[in-house]
Order: C-alpha cells, then sequence, then structure tokens
C-alpha cells in the first residue's frame, strides 16, 4: 500500500483502540525497551503524547529515562521551516499545546541534533525495511536527516509491521528498531 493509503488505514485502526488498551500496549513497548542496549547512552530524544490523537502514551518511558538519570530532549515544531527544534526536558520546562494541540516547551535550553544519540520516533505504522508512515509533513525525515549518522531511531508502534510501504522517498530516514508491545524489530 501506499503512505496515503496506510496513513488512512492506521488512524482509522487507532482510532477504535480504547483509551485501556492504548495505556496497555504504551506500557508493554516501554517493557520491550528495556530489553534493547541502549541505555549507555546520555541523550534521548522523546516526542510528547498528543492525547486527542491516540498516540502512544509516552509517560512510560520518560519514566524510565528519569529513573535511568537520562537527559531528556523534547521538540518543538518549527512550522516556517519543517524542523524541531530541541529542548532539555527538566522540572523547570514549562509545556503547552502549540495550535495543532501537540504538546511542546515553552523555551529552555536548547539542545543541537548532534548531541541527541537515541531518538524514539512516532509512527503510524512500519514495514520489514525499518521504513515508517508518519503524518505526512516531514518534521522527523527533516529531523533525523540532520542527526548523526549513528544516532539510534526507534519507531513505536501500537501495531505489528507491514511487508512493505510502497513509494519510499530518497529522503526518509529508515528505523534501526521498531518496539511494538509484543516484540522489538531490528532492521
Amino acid at each position: 500500500m501506499t503512505k496515503s493509503e496506510l496513513r488512512k488505514t492506521y488512524k482509522t485502526k487507532r482510532d477504535k483502540l480504547s483509551i485501556e488498551t492504548i495505556d496497555e500496549k504504551s506500557l508493554a513497548i516501554a517493557n520491550q525497551l528495556l530489553s534493547l542496549n541502549i541505555w549507555d547512552k546520555s541523550f534521548y530524544h522523546i516526542f510528547l503524547t498528543i492525547a486527542e490523537h491516540k498516540e502512544i502514551n509516552t509517560d512510560y518511558i520518560l519514566n524510565i529515562l528519569a529513573g535511568k538519570d537520562k537527559h531528556t530532549v523534547v521538540s518543538k515544531s518549527n512550522f516556517e521551516t519543517i524542523n524541531l527544534e530541541n529542548y532539555l526536558l527538566t522540572d523547570s520546562t514549562i509545556i503547552k499545546l502549540n495550535q495543532w494541540k501537540i504538546p511542546e516547551p515553552i523555551d529552555g535550553l536548547r539542545i543541537e541534533n548532534s548531541k541527541i544519540e537515541v531518538v524514539f520516533v512516532p509512527l503510524l505504522c512500519f514495514d520489514k525495511h525499518g521504513h515508517r508512515v508518519g503524518y505526512g509533513k516531514g518534521y522527523y525525515d527533516n529531523f533525523l536527516g540532520d542527526c548523526r549518522p549513528e544516532t539510534i531511531k526507534i519507531g513505536l508502534s501500537l501495531f505489528e509491521v507491514e511487508d512493505e510501504i510502497d513509494a519510499i522517498y530518497a529522503d526518509d530516514v529508515p528505523l534501526n528498531f521498531c518496539v511494538t508491545p509484543d516484540k522489538v524489530y531490528p532492521f
């Protein structure tokens, strides 16, 4: 299927999930992450959940990062450049919803992409080659393309793998792993 077909299909599938199911799957994904050999790094980028879109609840992963005393980085969307501006998440970071109801930091200590070692990537679905379908705007592809090549890119998916996504673009950045409630997929 094409990206647009998959985007529509998986948005519908996700909309049908209950909040309780999303919470259970989110906890299972966080537990699966603990099996990965990624916890020796310092700077971890994570997206903050857009609850009304029924995204994975990243609070469990945020708790793991805090418990392991890691530097957690969150982003703010720059709508003019289609890029993410990254900030260190601290106890004093103020988070507000932007015009699209995306939780974002108001300001704070900027973190350069070159410092980020692990990125937890939002997605709607993924395939056996590590390609993903997001919301289609390109923010994460732009961001990931600007990270160091050795940055570990981990997709977080409520659903299992698709065989193949048709029409992958040259700028699409593949994942190193994708984690579902039941399995870790290495690429």
